[in-house]
């Protein structure tokens, strides 16, 4: 599958429907990503570290230091409950704005 670029703010909404199944460290937030889109979409981590910091700082996530499977110390992250609440809200908005998009790019 060819890889594309992410829309302008849905990394967020991808990041929290990502750790809405359970605490996960910043480079398995973008394995899994990669996994769910069949590594269509791949995150770097220029963009995946400020934006969880953002995130942090939103009060949308939680974060801990751990060891990952490998035992190296990590920093895991935890949706809060604010954060359950954004995606809730950015999954409505993305369902308008899908439903927009098809019928703009539908049979003329």
């Amino acid at each position: 599958m060819p890889k594309t670029e992410l829309l302008q703010g849905t990394l967020d909404m991808l990041i929290l429907r990502v750790l809405s199944a359970g605490s996960q460290h910043g480079w398995g937030i973008a394995q899994r990503i990669a996994v769910l889109s069949q590594d269509a979409l791949r995150v770097e981590e220029g963009s995946l570290y400020p934006c969880l910091y953002r995130m942090e700082q939103k009060g949308w996530i939680d974060s801990e230091w751990g060891q990952s499977e490998n035992n190296r110390r990590a920093k895991f992250y935890t949706l809060t409950k604010a954060g359950r609440k954004q995606l809730e809200s950015e999954r409505e908005n993305w369902a308008v704005l899908c439903t927009a998009i098809g019928q703009v790019m539908g049979p003329p």
